[in-house]
């Protein structure tokens, strides 16, 4: 299978502008953050007095005839090792804090993605596979996080390491200086090289790894159609095809920038041997002490050392900076739009409702509806039929203004919905869907999901007109079960139910019933034809069904057919045209 995006790898995003949003969070523990710096530069500055007591004691050391005076190694030898556990007691320290400041970092980013995520609107996630949302929230923000826990205090270490460690050889011995004029710019080139060739190559692989935990959810929710179909085999090669573009694209980021490792350290290394031979001619010369030299490459591994483990670190660096990305274009993402300016709250809502002339399309070019016009009197039922794809979802979307409408108006009452509050709107209608939701929780959390502080009484009273309070009674704790799974340890019908039981437990003027009852046997459904007959008494509502029996007693229903109302009326004027409405009865019941 060719990658997604064509094979081309994507252009590298602007790494200074990410690390500026990283650093925005980091800044909110700025005072922690600055006596975790004082703590490493603490640790660096005494780590870096060892080789000076080291190169001291070798110059003092010496007590003639080739004897060792080692009353001052030991003198300067316990100094060091006081010298290096402070350092090391310090630098435990601020590692332990730098984890416990990754850990509320992470929780801000999650709780940052998570609130944007219900400000997107509706067509984001049509266009977007819930795996690589999820990715984004888990994968990614531990990728970023696990980075800045670990390598950001390597490279602050670093940093101060590298300059005292020049600063210390530059006192030790001046002329041998010279020497790292060749070491330093190498490191300097080959690592902006590899970081030239590494970051494009890391947000691709970031993103493989997106595709492929979408596809994978995707497939877990369909598993027992994958079953039914026997598919097992082809889905195991598609997966496999994904599997293998998303370890070729962590193979490519990774082995680019594994690379700058070994390359700095044989840099380093080649440094070291230029110190060793130029040293020595300076030695033989009188120019340098045989002190100086033994400090200077002290101080030399040193300086090479944190460069070696910033370059071997490098990739992780990378890896965290194209899941930053990812997480921070997710943030861009622009949420649905604000209400317009003046926007009324609606209140008081009758229920009268009227589409003038609307046309929308959810693709520039492809017209989904086309000029409908509808009233739908307050108290009134208005049904939409009509094949799949004609268009009957669209209106509940425009209705609730999941979607705004290309052209025409949709008004409320007289007042056009663009004038209204989003959330105002929405709460004027109660929903069932034929997609059911439940969350994890007590069946009594998922009846009062739309109304705060409802009773056991009022979640009864709804649960026994939807027909589902017997059977929540079998349940093992009756009303206090305990949901999982999007209500995997109840039927599909039983489900239904449930959601049917909210929506008449919520008190809204407007009611949308989107086959509703899709998933329930003829019984229950007449049973709850019944129960909702009662919730609709005085409403506003829209119902969609393709079985063209629980339309029938509505006030007025629409065909639509490819976006177009082709027919409307009642069901007795329908059937007596023999039209499209009556075609479609007659298929279903003759």
């Amino acid at each position: 299978m060719p990658p997604r995006n064509g094979g081309k790898l994507d252009k590298p995003a602007d790494a200074r502008g990410t690390l500026r949003r990283i650093l925005s969070y980091i800044l909110d523990y700025r005072v922690a953050l600055l006596l975790l710096l004082a703590l490493t530069f603490a640790s660096n500055v005494l780590g870096l007095m060892g080789p000076r007591l080291a190169s001291i004691a070798i110059g003092e050391a010496d007590a003639g005839m080739g004897k060792v005076n080692f009353d001052r190694v030991w003198f300067y030898a316990s100094r060091m090792l006081i010298v290096y556990l402070i350092a090391g007691a310090l630098n435990f320290l601020v590692q332990i804090a730098m984890m416990h400041i990754s850990r509320l970092i992470a929780r801000n980013m999650r709780r940052d993605i998570f609130t944007h995520l219900t400000s997107l609107p509706v067509s984001y996630f049509d266009r977007n596979q819930t795996g690589d949302i999820i990715s984004r929230v888990s994968y990614d923000v531990d990728v970023v996080t696990t980075s800045l826990s670990t390598d950001l205090v390597h490279i602050i270490t670093s940093v101060v390491t590298v300059v005292g460690s020049f600063i210390m050889m530059a006192v030790t011995s001046l002329p041998l200086i010279v020497c790292m004029l060749v070491p330093i710019p190498l490191a300097v080139i080959i690592t902006r090289t590899r970081a030239r060739i590494s970051r494009p190559l890391f947000r691709r692989r970031s993103a493989a790894y997106g595709e492929m935990n979408g596809y994978v959810e995707e497939m877990f929710s369909g598993q027992k159609t994958i079953l039914a179909y026997a598919h097992e085999e082809d889905v195991c090669r598609e997966f496999a095809d994904i599997n293998r573009e998303a370890a070729d694209a962590y193979y490519r980021a990774q082995s680019v920038a594994m690379t700058a490792g070994p390359l700095v350290g044989f840099v380093n290394n080649l440094g070291l041997g230029l110190i060793g031979l130029v040293g020595c001619i300076f030695y033989l010369n009188g120019i340098v002490t045989l002190e100086s030299i033994s400090g200077f490459v002290l101080y030399s591994r040193k300086f090479a050392g944190p460069i070696n483990e910033v370059a071997n670190i490098y990739n992780e660096i990378l890896s965290a900076l194209a899941a930053a990305e990812r997480i921070f274009r997710f943030l861009d993402e622009a949420p649905e739009a604000a209400d317009a300016p003046g926007a009324e709250v609606l209140s008081e809502v009758e229920g009268s409702v009227s589409l003038e002339h609307v046309s929308f399309g959810y693709l520039p070019g492809v017209i989904v509806l086309k000029d409908l016009s509808l009233e739908a009197p307050a108290g009134r039922t208005v049904a939409i039929v009509g094949h799949t794809g004609a268009g009957k979802t669209t209106i509940i979307n425009l209705l609730m203004r999941f979607y705004d409408v290309a052209s025409g108006t949709i008004r409320i009452d007289g007042k056009e919905i663009g004038g209204i509050t989003r959330d105002s709107l929405r709460r004027a209608y109660a929903m069932v869907l034929q997609d059911t939701w439940l969350f994890e929780g007590t069946v009594f959390d998922n009846i009062a999901y739309g109304k705060e502080n409802a009773s056991m009484e009022e979640v009864v009273a709804a649960a026994k007109a939807a027909h589902i309070h017997s059977t929540i009674l079998q349940l093992p704790q009756g009303y206090r079960t305990v949901i999982t799974d999007d209500g995997g340890n109840i039927s599909k019908g039983q489900k239904q139910l449930l959601t049917i039981a909210r929506a008449m437990l919520y008190d809204a003027r407007m009611l949308i019933l989107d086959e509703a009852t899709s998933n329930v046997d003829t019984r229950t459904e007449r049973q709850v034809q019944a129960a909702m007959a009662r919730l609709m008494q005085g409403k506003t509502c829209f119902v969609i069904a393709h079985r063209l029996s629980t339309v029938q007693n509505a006030d007025r229903i629409l065909v639509l057919d490819r976006g177009d109302v082709i027919e409307q009326g009642t069901h007795a004027e329908l059937m007596a045209r023999r039209g499209a409405y009556y075609a479609l009865y007659a298929a279903q019941f003759e």
